[in-house]
């Protein structure tokens, strides 16, 4: 964050993708200047969004994108890797593989690192609200973060974005968090803060995010110092209310970065003249049911006990029908684009994807 006079100033590139993604994410790069946020030679773990093994077009981070802002960074900083976790529900590994993050860095010669059972380092933070003590991945006290979310919509917390990007830094059992989860993510974000954040805009995901929603070519790349900074924007982009996002204005009132229109300078496109309207998030029934049962005298049964497993099961279930019966026919728009659909052809949905 730079300073106008006494007034603190944000930066948010906006750019169009225009047939070129690594032209956007160059100028997107440049206009924030992310040579200050990036020293030369510094080690870089860029943190994607693969949420989703069984994944759709706008579900997970653009391998596209991806190499883009490698091929850009790569001649400044040190070595790069890619890092993401698995999740209760997700096998990241397969994701890697099926979504084809694992081939570029293995065609690009960077490290890929699932930082489930990575060595970590634990950090206190007393003036945290939830987060008071959390088991820091080791390699993300060793690199910058340069955090690499989708646009999508997000049924939880209203959108996803560079702020809820961090969530894949906690454990696996992160999901004990969910009745907390605004806080949550503005306490992660005091700890983890990205030294810069790319995001992912040329397909997103619009309507039951973050996985069974419907993908929405958007064309957008945008980037920022200031991640609060980010998500108000990417908001106003997707036609949301940022202040009506809990936990951007949670991380604002942290001091994380602003959230205030008024102190955010956009480079590029004006966002509330060329706004891409997305569908606003629903509880699809895994989300409802675990809602539910997380408000209700049967909580400790449920999630603490070996019946948990068995709700796992029926939600893996769930998304595995949903996978079959409706994920062939929503990505059939990103697979026919002349420029998104090549990166996805061939990379069907399903547990063998």
């Amino acid at each position: 964050m730079s300073t106008d006079g006494s007034r603190p100033r944000a930066i948010v590139a906006l750019e169009e993708v225009r047939g070129d993604v690594r032209a956007a994410v160059r100028r997107a790069l440049e206009a924030v200047d992310f040579r200050a946020a990036l020293p030369a030679g510094a080690p870089v773990a860029l943190k994607v969004n693969l949420g989703w093994d069984l994944f759709i077009p706008g579900s997970i981070t653009s391998p596209q994108v991806v190499e883009a802002l490698v091929l850009e960074l790569r001649e400044h900083v040190g070595p790069l890797c890619v890092v993401e976790a698995d999740q209760v529900l997700e096998d990241i590994e397969h994701a890697a593989r099926a979504s084809g993050m694992l081939e570029l860095c293995e065609r690009l010669g960077i490290r890929w690192i699932n930082m489930t059972g990575e060595p970590t380092v634990p950090v206190e933070a007393p003036e945290n609200r939830v987060l008071r003590r959390i088991d820091v991945p080791r390699i993300l006290t060793e690199a910058r973060l340069v955090t690499v979310p989708v646009m999508k919509t997000h049924a939880k917390t209203g959108l996803s974005g560079a702020l809820k990007n961090q969530w894949g830094c906690l454990p696996t059992m992160r999901h004990a968090y969910h009745p907390v989860l605004d806080d949550a993510i503005a306490d992660l974000n005091h700890l983890l803060r990205p030294a810069l954040a790319l995001m992912d805009g040329t397909v997103g995901l619009e309507g039951n995010g973050p996985k069974s929603g419907r993908p929405r070519i958007a064309d957008r790349i945008l980037c920022s110092t200031d991640p609060v900074a980010l998500d108000t924007i990417q908001a106003i982009v997707m036609g949301l209310d940022p202040q009506r996002v809990r936990h951007i204005v949670r991380a604002a009132e942290r001091g994380i970065g602003t959230n205030e229109r008024a102190r955010i300078e956009v480079r590029g496109l004006v966002p509330e003249r060329t706004v891409v309207p997305f569908r606003p998030a629903r509880h699809n029934a895994v989300s409802r049911v675990e809602t539910v049962l997380r408000a209700s005298a049967l909580r400790r049964l449920v999630f603490d006990t070996p019946l948990f497993r068995a709700c796992l099961l029926g939600a893996k279930l769930y998304y595995r029908i949903w996978t079959v019966l409706v994920a062939p026919y929503v990505w059939r728009k990103v697979l026919d684009h002349p420029l998104y659909g090549p990166i996805w052809r061939g990379r069907r949905p399903g547990p063998r994807a």
